[in-house]
């Protein structure tokens, strides 16, 4: 048995780098083969079904012995000119299952679009109220530590909250505070 990490290198050569290229060449001529590039469609949708099969292919019979490798040899065997593998696997086996199954697949496709699209809008409007509400927190918290700076460049204000204990005496003897009001005769008289 080959090692997990070199089937998947072979795969990713053999299944997808490899037929990319021989499909680049034929798209870039200046004549493309329409037969050729009929042919590469078809291995490029049997190679998307494949992929998609994977995850469940892999869960249900991935243990058995040389499963790996025989993917391997199936994607050679598919776009191989002497076996001519995708035209059999694709008009025998996919072509006609699509067609019987189309509608079913159309309709289905279709309630998947709208249903994504609903949620997307959905998803979005969540996301952009969130936004907005942090984004409005965020402000209160700039504005209010705005508030509470004191100006810059000088001695600090005092506020209204600081001016009552400005008043009263120290209690060491100094009544400073209270001959000025009483000078001014905000204070009580003595």
């Amino acid at each position: 048995m080959l090692g997990y990490m070199l089937n998947r290198l072979l795969i990713l050569l053999l299944a997808y780098a490899y037929p990319a290229y021989e499909c680049f060449k034929n798209v870039e001529k200046n004549k493309p083969d329409l037969e050729l590039l009929r042919f590469w469609c078809q291995y490029w949708i049997l190679i998307a079904a494949m992929t998609v099969w994977d995850p469940f292919g892999d869960s249900i019979i991935g243990w058995l012995p040389m499963y790996s490798e025989a993917k391997l040899a199936f994607c050679v065997y598919l776009w191989y000119p002497k076996t001519k593998g995708t035209k059999y696997v694709y008009d025998s086996w996919l072509k006609p299952y699509i067609q019987k199954h189309e509608p079913e697949i159309d309709r289905t496709l279709s309630e998947l679009k709208t249903r994504a699209g609903d949620s997307a809008s959905l998803y979005f409007q969540r996301v952009l109220s969130y936004s907005q509400t942090r984004a409005f927190d965020v402000l209160q918290i700039v504005m209010s530590q705005s508030i509470q700076r004191p100006p810059q460049g000088g001695a600090p204000m005092q506020t209204q909250a600081a001016a009552p204990y400005a008043t009263e005496p120290s209690g060491n003897g100094d009544n400073g505070a209270r001959n000025r009001l009483n000078k001014t005769g905000a204070g009580p008289a003595r």
